[in-house]
């Protein structure tokens, strides 16, 4: 009698068990999802709401989809659309060119290669902070480090950032210095490159510029769009960079669409007709992003695809 009652209750202890543990799970789950609801998928659900509404801190009246014509009539909007795409352009192939270069030079292993690795990888950690911003500012200005230089030659200084024709180039050239994430990334790619691929080249006369484009880069495609992608979404969203050098001016020719969204929500009390510009970024990313994915077959080389696996 005991057998069988111990038979019948096995099966629930590990039901109750089981449910012990996803209870567990849950818990730990539960701050996480709080934050995520409460601050990130209400304020996605909410801009999406507010971009058909006329709103300000205080008050929201709906209005269909006048922002949203409203968006094309503006200039200060197209300004910003063309200023960061000019950015992401510039940006992301130097970067990532950089960050090629680096990767392959630091590539060949040594003992102090990790020292070099380590200084490389530093302007990445400081990333696009207030603290780089304005010392960027203070190079770049008029009593700066770079007029400075430019003395020493007997040429005259000028204020650079507030020159529209340089302004934008010297905000791309802050960035492409902070490689060092493409880079360490880049390595772990040139490490699944087969070396006996690079002695039967040599073997048949391959010089080290055919080397390169017909082995390393076919072979780190995949690294190359992880990279192109990542870098692509990141430099749409920059920020900081015309905020603190350069408050978007001269003239508008560094007014990055993220800031243009900050002035319109935060100084213009706006809040509606900046979610619609930020839902119309987000509509720019994601077809920038399709582009690259459906260009990327031509030119991305996945080695189970000539397996034949998947």
């Amino acid at each position: 009698m005991e057998a069988v009652t111990e038979k019948l209750s096995t099966p629930r202890k590990k039901m109750s068990r089981q449910k012990a543990t996803y209870l567990v799970a849950y818990l730990f789950l539960l701050p996480w999802l709080i934050g995520f609801f409460a601050f990130t998928f209400w304020p996605f659900i909410n801009s999406l709401y507010l971009s058909f509404t006329q709103a300000t801190l205080t008050s929201t009246t709906f209005i269909g989809l006048q922002n949203y014509i409203e968006m094309f009539q503006d200039p200060r909007f197209l300004k910003s659309i063309e200023v960061t795409t000019k950015y992401v352009v510039m940006s992301v192939p130097l970067k990532l060119a950089m960050a090629l270069a680096v990767a392959m030079l630091l590539f060949k292993g040594s003992r102090s290669m990790s020292i070099y690795r380590t200084l490389f990888y530093l302007p990445s950690l400081i990333g696009g902070s207030i603290a780089v911003a304005v010392m960027w500012r203070k190079i770049f200005g008029l009593d700066g480090l770079w007029n400075s230089f430019l003395s020493l030659f007997g040429i005259p200084g000028k204020e650079w950032l507030g020159q529209p024709d340089y302004a934008l180039f010297l905000l791309v050239l802050l960035v492409v210095w902070q490689f060092g994430s493409s880079m360490v990334i880049f390595l772990a790619g040139l490490k699944n490159v087969p070396t006996e691929l690079y002695e039967a080249s040599k073997i048949d006369g391959a010089n080290a510029v055919r080397r390169f484009f017909k082995i390393t880069l076919p072979i780190i495609s995949p690294i190359m769009l992880f990279n192109l992608v990542l870098q692509t979404i990141g430099s749409f969203q920059v920020f900081t960079q015309g905020y603190v050098i350069t408050k978007g001016g001269p003239i508008d020719e560094t007014l990055f669409s993220v800031l243009y969204i900050y002035e319109l929500a935060f100084q213009q009390q706006r809040m509606g007709y900046a979610s619609a510009i930020s839902w119309m970024l987000l509509v720019l990313i994601a077809v920038v992003t399709a582009i690259i994915f459906m260009t990327s077959k031509k030119w991305v080389f996945y080695e189970s695809e000539t397996k034949g696996g998947k």
